[in-house]
């Protein structure tokens, strides 16, 4: 099965629709260890992407404005982090109405080495990385779409266990234990609809 332009602008609609749900309860998340405002931040960025993805002619040109549309919308660091996801699944998904599903798993690795790129996070410091990094290495290694989310959520609940060294959160010290990190389970979240299309 080929992954068209109408499956990313329903799986951008599903992103939308996900993170408006799941909004308060990742602010709340955040409140333990942040400002509690990554529910908000995350709802907004897909709801500007999702509204730019529709009637484009190629799946670069999609993601490629679904980045633009995320950064416009969010001040928060999450903004420039899925902006340089996205400009890199553009450049993997390529000037083409559809991609072979086969290679699909491709765009999870692609957002991963943005986000690292971008975040210059490493896995163990209690960030997203911790969700898409093990994601990435499932997705190169020609696992199956359930098998890339379970790695990304073992990833994401490790963080529970981890004291954080990046961002605001680092400024609690041993207080961060004990809670996971908002940012890798959002990437959870991304990562299951994400899933949820492809497989």
């Amino acid at each position: 099965m080929d992954f068209t332009t109408q499956d990313l602008t329903d799986l951008f609609a599903n992103l939308a629709g996900r993170m408006a749900a799941e909004r308060d309860a990742l602010c709340a998340l955040d409140g333990l260890i942040g400002d509690a405002d990554h529910g908000i931040a995350m709802e907004q960025g897909m709801q500007a992407a999702a509204a730019a993805v529709p009637n484009l002619a190629t799946l670069q040109d999609q993601f490629n404005a679904a980045a633009k549309a995320f950064l416009n919308a969010v001040g928060a660091s999450s903004g420039p982090l899925y902006a340089t996801a996205f400009m890199r699944a553009a450049k993997t998904a390529g000037p083409r109405a559809a991609m072979p599903g086969a290679e699909t798993p491709d765009l999870i690795t692609a957002m991963a080495e943005g986000i690292a790129h971008r975040g210059k996070a490493e896995p163990g410091q209690k960030t997203m990385i911790d969700a898409w990094h093990p994601a990435s290495e499932a997705a190169k290694s020609g696992a199956t779409w359930p098998e890339i989310l379970r790695a990304a959520q073992s990833g994401a609940d490790a963080t529970a266990q981890m004291q954080a060294s990046l961002g605001r959160a680092a400024r609690l010290g041993e207080r961060s234990l004990g809670h996971k990190d908002p940012g890798a389970v959002s990437a959870c979240m991304i990562i299951e609809e994400f899933a949820k299309v492809l497989s």
